[in-house]
């Protein structure tokens, strides 16, 4: 079952359980993805909707975060919304999982000690593997950590 459907799913359940927020937050989802898939000019992937809402949820925890603490129905609002756009991408990797594909990269490209100046071959041959299911900023972090 493609994204897209399963969160139709989800809707009519919603819309049946007169869950109005989760409606309205799934509703949102299905507009941002059909927004895509007109911007692509055809069917996404899956891979390509969790990008999508992965995006999605990235400005949105920019809002909670500079959304003053007086605008309490505003951060709760916002707060449910990323719940619900967390229960449909797949939870970001971990240090210790971002570590282990470094390794197989760089086994991959014959590289035992990684050095600054190998980093942007590193990079290149290291981020299609983890595009979507890691921060790039936690990669780069990791990678750092990992050079001499």
């Amino acid at each position: 079952m493609s994204m897209t459907n399963k969160i139709r799913q989800e809707m009519m359940t919603a819309m049946k359980n007169k869950d109005k927020d989760r409606k309205d937050a799934l509703s949102a989802m299905l507009t941002i993805l059909k927004n895509a898939e007109i911007e692509k000019r055809e069917e996404i992937t899956d891979e390509e909707a969790f990008a999508v809402i992965k995006k999605e949820l990235k400005q949105l925890n920019e809002t909670y975060d500079s959304c003053p603490d007086d605008r309490v129905e505003l951060k709760e609002a916002t707060a449910k919304r990323i719940a619900i756009f967390k229960e449909f991408v797949p939870a970001d990797m971990n240090e210790e999982q971002i570590r282990d594909v470094i390794k197989s990269v760089l086994s991959e490209l014959s590289i035992e000690a990684p050095s600054a100046k190998d980093k942007g071959v590193i990079m290149k041959s290291l981020m299609p593997k983890v595009k979507g299911k890691a921060d790039g900023k936690l990669v780069n972090a990791v990678l750092q950590s990992m050079m001499q």
